[in-house]
């Protein structure tokens, strides 16, 4: 089976996604293929598919400088140049040259980027850089894309011919206007143009005074139009020129085209090109829009593995009314192939389910996902959906008939390449009876070693699901303090229905709920009772591990930011200890000295009346000289000493042991921390850093003071 189940498609609104491409592309023939675009099981086509878009929105995201894709597709001329004799259209010749400009940007812009984009580069393998398609159209256009007066030497003559019979016909018309200005026989306008001829507006009352022939009148009858006389062989002359004119032009265009015509294959390329990358930029456009990227495919192993994901259709609407949409983690494997969510009404098990089937149809259409980058997802044979009410008029088909129909379908074509996609497993028909034979297909497809995602109501899937080794339960959360649901999705337990909760939310009296748990079997009222008890000791549970993991980050980055002001304020005050050390030493130098000074002798005129204070002057000079040489040599020979010091060799061991402990430790090991004896499992290594887990709580330890255990 090539194709994929249409009532897939229109179950998960896949028709939305297309609306959303069309959108962004450009020419119809991009338009057509996202209008059909459909999921396919040809595993190596769509993997090439996706490879090759996801080189162009790196191209995209990286803010490479891609030519813009601003054209308009080649079709007509495609059809046109292998007639003979053919002559293409003004515009087609400058959507030629609009195509050439851009498909030569195109193979520019990969010049030596073959390597880094190989599959983008691939779609232009057949086609070449050449100027030849425009310098030949524009020999024969200029700028504005009109003829040239010089396309040919006989248009230039025409032209020339043109312009004096056009200048001649404006000096008769400008001199026959003046005259008449002077007559008051014309109208309020004055002139007009009649079929491109300039006439005189003359009132009717006056119309046989001018000479020249009438050529029409106003609406009332009130305006006359008057060819100037001395105008009309010239305006005949100048319509035969334009006649001449156009000939020639049709005669330069035909050359044009047929100098052209050889070059037909490359045109072929550029159309294909352009609307190849048309289609490319499309869903390009789409993936930044929605913030998607392609995850790892492993289609070997089966694995779904999506993080961070959203459905992308409700993210957009959210997004547009200003609502947040919480992201969910879902996980599926061999080993958990049939995933069976319960839980609350309205709490998400339809979008969760829909999530998954929408995202794996835009993967197998070659669609970029709005996951995590660290995802990963692999390629079904097909995806088969029994989603809401598909009751038929016409066919006079139950709900519940329809239902077994599909189931009966599913059953004939599933195997281990199928992802079934079942909401509201087993419903619309007697609730004991119903989930009796739901179980049946249950175990009969989980048997054909299908994937599926299941959601439902009935306690005995749960429960089958719980006993089969392959199969995994999970749940939407619902919060029992508040009464309402979380629309977050827990992986491993099944959920409760919350059915008298519920109730309760919408205003049901709580004597009409009490009543009717005394009308249901009491084990039935008991498990729903100890799921429901569950889910809020582990949402409890989840809550206390995440305050208590907060707590303990912001005990470490208090301890952090206080360690930090301890080096910085023990660095403050050694400076200014320091500071205090040499302003002592310089209140004592300055002491002595000023002693001097007091002692100098300058009234006394004895010659060697100061010459005992010099002395002692020069004495105490030398002395602290010698102080401060034999301070710096005793400070070198200390730091000599400590270079070339051995290592005491106890010390030595004890480092070669630390050093030895401490490169055992990997992720996963067991260590202890060595100042509380605490064992703690190594969840990450960052350089020095260790994150360590210690039963619910997480810590970052250096590595020194950690010891490894096993």
């Amino acid at each position: 089976m090539d194709s994929f189940d249409e009532q897939t498609i229109k179950d998960l609104e896949f028709s939305t996604i297309r609306e959303w491409l069309v959108e962004f592309s450009i020419g119809e023939t991009a338009k057509n293929r996202l209008k059909n675009l459909t999921p396919s099981n040809r595993f190596i086509e769509i993997k090439e598919e996706l490879d090759r878009l996801n080189e162009f929105l790196a191209i995209r995201s990286e803010g490479e400088n891609f030519p813009t894709l601003d054209f308009e597709e080649l079709l007509p001329e495609i059809k046109l140049l292998p007639i003979q004799n053919a002559v293409l259209s003004q515009d087609g010749f400058s959507r030629l040259t609009r195509a050439s400009h851009i498909v030569n940007s195109i193979i520019y812009f990969f010049d030596k980027r073959e390597k880094e984009y190989p599959l983008l580069s691939n779609l232009i393998q057949n086609a070449y850089y050449t100027t030849e398609i425009i310098d030949a159209i524009e020999k024969v256009f200029d700028r504005k894309g009109s003829v040239k007066d010089d396309a040919s030497p006989f248009l230039f003559e025409i032209r020339q011919q043109i312009k004096v019979v056009k200048n001649q016909i404006n000096k008769n018309f400008d001199r026959e206007l003046r005259k008449l200005s002077k007559e008051n026989v014309l109208g309020d306008t004055r002139e007009a143009f009649v079929n491109e001829r300039r006439v005189l507006t003359i009132m009717s009352t006056h119309k046989r005074k001018v000479a020249g022939t009438v050529v029409g009148s106003s609406k009332t009858g009130s305006l006359t139009f008057i060819e100037p006389l001395s105008n009309v062989p010239l305006n005949n002359e100048y319509e035969l020129l334009a006649d001449d004119e156009r000939k020639e032009i049709y005669r330069i265009l035909q050359v044009l085209t047929r100098e052209i015509a050889h070059l037909l294959p490359l045109i072929n390329e550029y159309q294909n090109i352009l609307t190849e990358f048309d289609f490319i930029n499309s869903k390009t456009k789409l993936a930044l829009e929605l913030n998607c990227c392609l995850p790892s495919i492993d289609n070997d192993e089966m694995r779904i593995e999506l993080i961070n994901v959203v459905h992308p259709i409700l993210w957009k609407n959210n997004k547009i009314s200003g609502k947040k949409t919480l992201s969910q983690y879902l996980y599926m494997d061999k080993f958990s192939r049939m995933l069976v969510i319960s839980g609350p009404n309205a709490g998400g098990k339809s979008i969760t389910l829909k999530t998954i089937g929408l995202l794996q149809l835009m993967l197998q259409s070659g669609l970029l996902v709005p996951v995590d980058p660290n995802s990963k997802m692999c390629f079904f044979q097909q995806v088969l959906t029994d989603i809401g009410d598909n009751q038929s008029i016409e066919n006079e088909l139950s709900t519940y008939s329809y239902r077994l129909k599909r189931m009966n379908h599913f059953l004939k074509v599933s195997n281990r390449r199928t992802l079934l996609l079942l909401d509201e497993f087993g419903t619309g028909s007697d609730p004991d009876l119903g989930g009796a034979l739901a179980e049946v297909f249950f175990e009969n497809l989980y048997n054909k070693k299908s994937f599926g995602v299941i959601t439902t109501h009935y306690a005995n899937i749960k429960l089958k699901a719980d006993q089969l080794k392959n199969a995994i339960n999970g749940c939407m959360l619902f919060d029992t303090e508040t009464l309402e649901p979380l629309y977050k999705f827990s992986l491993g337990q099944p959920g409760s229905s919350f059915t008298f909760e519920v109730a309760q939310i919408n205003g049901i009296p709580i004597e009409l709920i009490e009543d009717a748990k005394t009308r249901l079997d009491e084990r039935k009222v008991s498990m729903d009772r100890l799921l429901s008890e569950l889910q809020k000791e582990k949402t409890y549970l989840e809550r206390l591990n995440n305050e208590h993991i907060e707590a303990q980050e912001l005990a470490q980055k208090a301890k952090n930011e206080y360690l930090e002001k301890k080096e910085r304020f023990e660095e403050k005050l050694k400076n200014q200890q320091e500071t205090i050390e040499i302003n002592n030493k310089f209140i004592t130098s300055g002491k002595k000295l000023k002693q001097f000074v007091d002692r100098f002798q300058t009234k006394n005129r004895k010659k060697d009346a100061n010459k005992p204070l010099i002395d002692e002057i020069t004495k105490y000079i030398s002395l602290e000289k010698s102080k401060i040489e034999e301070t710096t040599r005793t400070e070198k020979l200390k730091a000599d000493a400590n270079i070339k010091k051995p290592i005491n060799k106890l010390k030595k061991e004890q480092i070669e042991r630390d050093e030895f402990q401490h490169s055992k430790i990997k992720i996963g090991s067991t260590v202890k921390l060595i100042s509380t004896k605490q064992n703690g499992t190594v969840e990450e290594i960052n350089g020095e850093i260790l994150t360590i887990i210690f039963g619910f709580m997480r810590m970052k330890v250096e590595k020194e003071k950690l010891m490894w255990v096993n």
